[in-house]
């Protein structure tokens, strides 16, 4: 005979027999509360779940334990979900109770009118789906169309929810979906299923293809507006002469070169990770040319570890584009005629390109003194600083998805604060951080869709990536202190 004695099942002891499998234990209806019959004793036991063990000869439960109910004068022998004892658990399978302190699935809406899950389907999801060896279910609460269950989580995360998401499709298909995610009242996993039509995405009352046909024109004028500089000082004259319009050309196609590279980053990670993203939508601003894209994640990902590849692919692939020019424009001298005259107090604006311009330039560089720059170094410039604001951790922005991959939720929600206050400080002494922060509050606050496993830590790998994108936006954005000499 062996004795199970886990945390689990500490006040519900069952024995087995050697050839009970251990790995088919299941949760099975709530034990009573219930007092010791020693009058010198007073012991009271926790209403918490007992063990069902399953096996092909052997089928033993905890139902000798459930008392009889007494019912207007008639008692009757009931199953726990049957019983008196528990009007408050069908009260709220019919009422969804109020999660106070945040949605524990953020930024998912239900369609229409809610779709209940049956409760002899909540039955089999809680004693067949969940077991010892994944997910050890000891509560459930009701939320919007489906159910969270409150629990212990066993083992590595993302293997326990392989195991249970196996279990959810073979026994229902695709009519359901899985989370597991932290809970945040107490930051605990939980568990939640919600029929499937209740997370499908909201449909568009415009079509994505027009809308982003008309950011993307006038995401196209802007950049080559910005690279006109006789245009920029007299802007309604560019309605009536296309040809000073056309002179910012060169540096318009750097600039939209660098803004495809960055899409294509975030479309060539999210293939790999088996992530479905939406049509993005080029956000123009007259000030740099372009503010980059927003690109709508319009799948589940699986883990924290797909969010963050695909939001930090975006930002290395346009940062390395720009970086790239940005070498090139400060090593080739520009041509006869072609260059731009700055002067040094420009290259104090940005970390990163001070100490590379003070690297190349040398003493050439110092205090009060103009030199004339390849246009390349303006052009790859402003795609350093669009690549720079889109890695801002904050709501949906790619640096926010980041952030939100790397530490989790909670610190993310933190972290959001403290870069709202960075912003708006910042955007007393600049017109682009206002422009930006009045965008990115407004469109890209969040909250950001809850991932099918959220508990799961990114590999090392994916970490550095992440930091490091985080890391060059705050080279790009931080000015050079010190002095040129």
């Amino acid at each position: 005979m062996i004795l199970l004695t886990s945390a689990a099942a500490s006040s519900c002891p069952l024995r087995l027999p050697p050839d009970v499998n251990f790995t088919r234990l299941v949760p099975s209806h709530l034990c009573y509360r219930r007092r010791n019959r020693n009058p010198h004793i007073q012991l009271w036991r926790r209403r918490q779940s007992c063990c069902k063990a399953s096996s092909e000869g052997d089928n033993e439960n905890c139902e000798n334990d459930h008392p009889k109910v007494q019912d207007n004068g008639n008692a009757e022998n009931t199953t726990p979900h049957e019983s008196a004892v528990e009007p408050a658990l069908d009260k709220d399978m019919q009422e969804p109770l109020k999660v106070n302190t945040g949605s524990p699935l953020p930024g998912i809406k239900p369609l229409g009118e809610t779709v209940r899950i049956p409760r002899n389907i909540l039955e089999v999801l809680r004693d067949q789906i969940f077991g010892f060896d994944t997910y050890f279910v000891t509560g459930q609460q009701p939320y919007e169309g489906g159910v969270i269950f409150k629990g212990n989580l066993r083992g590595d995360p993302s293997i326990s929810y392989c195991k249970l998401n196996k279990r959810l499709q073979d026994r229902f298909g695709d009519q359901y979906k899985l989370f597991l995610l932290f809970s945040p009242e107490d930051n605990k996993p939980v568990a939640i299923v919600v029929p499937k039509e209740s997370v499908q995405p909201e449909p568009s009352s415009v079509p994505e293809w027009l809308a982003a046909s008309v950011f993307g024109l006038a995401t196209v004028f802007t950049i080559l507006l910005r690279n006109s500089p006789a245009l920029q000082l007299n802007f309604p004259s560019s309605f009536g002469n296309l040809k000073l319009l056309l002179d910012g050309l060169p540096g318009a196609l750097v600039t939209a070169l660098i803004l495809v590279g960055h899409e294509a980053g975030h479309y060539y990670a999210a293939r790999n990770a088996g992530v479905e993203l939406g049509v993005p939508y080029f956000v123009p601003s007259w000030q740099i040319g372009s503010f980059g894209g927003i690109t709508r994640i319009t799948s589940i990902p699986q883990k924290r570890q797909d969010l963050l590849e695909v939001a930090a692919a975006g930002p290395l692939a346009g940062a390395s584009l720009s970086l790239l020019i940005l070498l090139l424009g400060l090593l080739l001298p520009p041509a006869e005629g072609q260059g731009i005259l700055v002067n040094a107090t420009a290259f104090h604006d940005s970390l990163l390109v001070g100490v590379l311009a003070k690297a190349i330039f040398g003493e050439s560089l110092k205090e009060g003194a103009s030199l004339s720059v390849n246009p390349m170094v303006l052009w790859a410039w402003s795609g350093l600083l669009i690549n720079a604001i889109n890695s801002i951790p904050y709501g949906e922005l790619d640096g926010g998805r980041i952030s939100l991959a790397l530490w989790g939720r909670k610190v993310w929600s933190r972290i959001n604060g403290l870069s709202v206050a960075l912003l708006g400080f910042s955007a007393f002494f600049s017109d682009v951080a206002l422009y930006w922060v009045v965008l990115a509050i407004f469109l890209q606050r969040g909250p950001i869709a809850p991932q099918a496993e959220e508990i799961s830590p990114p590999d090392k790998g994916h970490v550095a990536a992440g930091v490091a994108v985080l890391f060059l936006a705050a080279l790009v954005c931080f000015p050079f202190p010190f002095p040129f000499t």
